[in-house]
């Protein structure tokens, strides 16, 4: 929870000036917050980013109060939307079960998906790294019809100033890769990625992309961490 409407609005107009790294292989994307998320289509309309939500609604409609449905990002002009980030799954408790349920909603109203996968420090620790990714990559990569990406954060990096080293985010996007069996799947790396790691992250072979937390609220930051 981070941003309110009038710095959210700012962050993204300075954030616009990306847009010219913009190209048909690369995309950037801005996921404010759902108060913000007109201010901020205001402010990229035109650019070529595109706009995003952090989460979505495992339901289709109805008496879910608080929730916020697929449709209902689509008609804000919501292009993609992230699901299963790791703060929902340890923090809220979402299920793979849950998740899958966001995805086919995501899918079912043509928004593209980052899937979110990745372990914690214990489940590391146990050499139960790959097993933990490849259970919540399965549990959603077979819906063909959804435009999904998959976006490798490992928990015990995410907000703590730790980043898995070169060889951990190349094995495991590796290791993605080969149980989806798809060489044309965007893997990204999230997980306290910064302007001073994110040139070497980007150089790992299978690093398509990242997924930006801290460092994208800030707009110089979040610049210096796109490729030019």
């Amino acid at each position: 929870m981070n941003l309110l409407r009038a710095s959210a609005r700012e962050a993204a107009a300075a954030s616009s000036g990306c847009s010219a790294r913009v190209t048909s292989a690369r995309q950037v994307a801005l996921a404010p917050p759902y108060t913000a998320i007109d201010v901020v289509g205001d402010a990229i309309r035109g650019s070529g980013l595109l706009l995003a939500a952090q989460d979505v609604a495992a339901a289709h409609e109805g008496a879910y109060t608080g929730e916020v449905s697929a449709a209902m990002l689509v008609d804000a002009g919501v292009g993609l939307v992230i699901v299963g980030h790791s703060e929902r799954r340890h923090g809220l408790g979402e299920t793979d079960a849950v998740v899958l349920e966001k995805v086919h909603r995501a899918g079912e109203a043509g928004l593209q998906v980052t899937l979110c996968v990745g372990e914690t420090g214990d489940e590391r620790d146990a050499g139960r790294a790959e097993e933990v990714v490849e259970r919540q990559v399965d549990a959603v990569v077979d819906l063909g019809r959804v435009p999904l990406h998959v976006a490798y954060e490992p928990v015990w990096a995410i907000g703590t100033g730790r980043t898995a080293t070169h060889e951990d985010a190349r094995s495991m996007h590796a290791h993605i890769r080969a149980t989806v069996a798809a060489e044309a799947l965007i893997i990204q790396y999230g997980g306290s990625v910064k302007p001073d790691n994110s040139a070497a992250l980007l150089a790992q072979d299978g690093v398509d992309g990242l997924l930006v937390g801290g460092a994208s609220l800030d707009a110089a930051s979040f610049a210096a961490v796109v490729p030019l």
